[in-house]
């Protein structure tokens, strides 16, 4: 994937982070989830899209809340991962693979569709008014955000510094706590109900906060191996000294609730 206002451009393969996704990023604090059931999404038997669901983390960890899961994402080896997780925990969940402008479903097929950590890669022109006709009257399109805070957290900005030294062209540095961004395009197709955000506070080893760091789309995504190499070492020896072998990284969330206009 090539976008030019992201990276200056350079290209980047979630593909590649697939494994490391599937171990080191299913990080949500119940608190996230309790957010989205309390705006009456994802339960109760309601039919819910997933859009950019990479290894399946918001379906299989809402699934015993009962409501019915589609999850699509561009990246082949994302859906393999989510796939096999999600038959591993006995879950009915229907995974493909697509960019999330062809997701195509009849009219009013879902009640829910959302969209983590995934809102900055579409093309809105396209996915805001087929979104809205995939979704039931009175639908709901949640665009969902957690990040870390490198300004407040010595741990998280220490990370953000060396990926920068091995990887200057990378442009998701120095998260501070924001709205997350609602694009104009599903204004004119979705009234904005709510946005919110909280600060939590997430529970890392020193590995896990490495292999979450590695797939980010600063490192494994878009580095070579050679320069993935590098940086696991410097990564590393920066953990072994500044980190206690567990400890905690200050992150946000942030939720936008929007409904469709039918």
């Amino acid at each position: 994937m090539i976008i030019q206002d992201i990276d200056k451009g350079k290209e980047f393969d979630w593909g590649k982070t697939s494994k490391d996704y599937a171990k080191y990023r299913d990080i949500y604090p119940q608190e996230f989830y309790d957010y989205i059931l309390n705006l009456g999404c994802c339960k109760d038997g309601q039919n819910v899209l997933d859009i950019g669901t990479g290894t399946g983390v918001l379906p299989r960890n809402m699934y015993k809340y009962g409501a019915k899961w589609t999850g699509t994402d561009i990246a082949e080896n994302q859906i393999a991962q989510a796939k096999e997780l999600a038959k591993e925990a006995g879950m009915d969940i229907n995974f493909f693979t697509s960019r999330a402008e062809e997701v195509s479903f009849p009219d009013n097929t879902f009640d829910v569709i959302t969209s983590c950590q995934c809102i900055w890669y579409f093309d809105h022109d396209i996915t805001a008014p087929n979104f809205a006709k995939m979704l039931k009257p009175g639908g709901k399109f949640l665009i969902l955000y957690m990040g870390w805070l490198p300004y407040e957290d010595k741990i998280a900005g220490k990370s953000e510094e060396i990926i920068l030294k091995h990887n200057p062209n990378w442009t998701s540095y120095g998260d501070t706590v924001h709205p997350v961004w609602v694009p104009d395009q599903y204004l004119s197709h979705f009234t904005l109900l709510s946005r919110n955000e909280f600060r939590v506070d997430i529970p890392f080893s020193r590995e896990g906060w490495h292999g979450r760091m590695r797939a980010c789309r600063g490192v494994g995504a878009s580095m070579n191996p050679e320069a993935i190499k590098a940086w696991d070492k410097e990564h590393m020896e920066m953990l072994e000294k500044e980190a206690n072998e567990s400890f905690m990284v200050k992150h946000y969330a942030s939720i936008a609730e929007l409904k469709v206009n039918k």
